[in-house]
C-alpha cells in the first residue's frame, strides 16, 4: 500500500479527497461526477456542510465530467453552508464545466475560481454569501 505524504487530501472515495487549508475544508471532486459518483460523495459533502459556521471549498478542477447530478450537489452544499453560517467556495477551470455553472446561472450565486489559493486566502470573497 503507498503511504501519502503528510497534509495529503485524504480519498474517501474514488471520486472525492478532503483535506484542511488555512481553516476551509476543501472537497477535491475527480474524475466524472455524474449520478453514480453523486450518490457516493452526497454523504461525505453532507456531513461536511452541516457543521456551524463552516468554510467549506469544493475543488472541481480535477472534474473531467459533470452533469446535472453534480449541479444538485453544488446547490445542496450551497443551501446547507448557508443554513449552518458557514461560507462555501468553488474552484473551476475547466471550460466545460465553467460553462454549465455560467448557462444555468449557479455562476451567479457561487462564482467560480481559478485556484485553491483565490478560494481560502481571500478574507473578503462574497463567493457563496446571502
Amino acid at each position: 500500500m503507498r503511504e501519502e505524504p503528510p497534509g495529503a487530501p485524504v480519498p474517501l472515495t474514488r471520486h472525492l479527497r478532503v483535506h484542511q487549508d488555512r481553516g476551509h475544508t476543501v472537497l477535491e471532486l475527480h474524475g466524472e461526477i455524474d449520478i453514480a459518483a453523486a450518490t457516493e460523495i452526497a454523504p461525505h459533502l453532507d456531513r461536511v456542510t452541516a457543521q456551524d459556521g463552516s468554510r467549506v471549498v469544493i475543488d472541481l478542477r480535477y472534474v473531467e465530467f459533470f452533469d446535472c447530478s453534480g449541479l444538485r450537489l453544488l446547490y445542496r452544499a450551497r443551501s446547507r453552508v448557508l443554513e449552518h453560517g458557514g461560507r462555501l467556495r468553488l474552484v473551476c477551470t475547466h471550460p466545460l464545466t465553467l460553462r454549465v455553472l455560467k448557462v444555468t446561472g449557479l455562476s451567479q450565486l457561487l462564482p467560480p475560481l481559478a485556484t485553491l489559493d483565490a478560494a481560502v486566502g481571500r478574507p473578503g470573497a462574497t463567493s457563496g454569501t446571502l
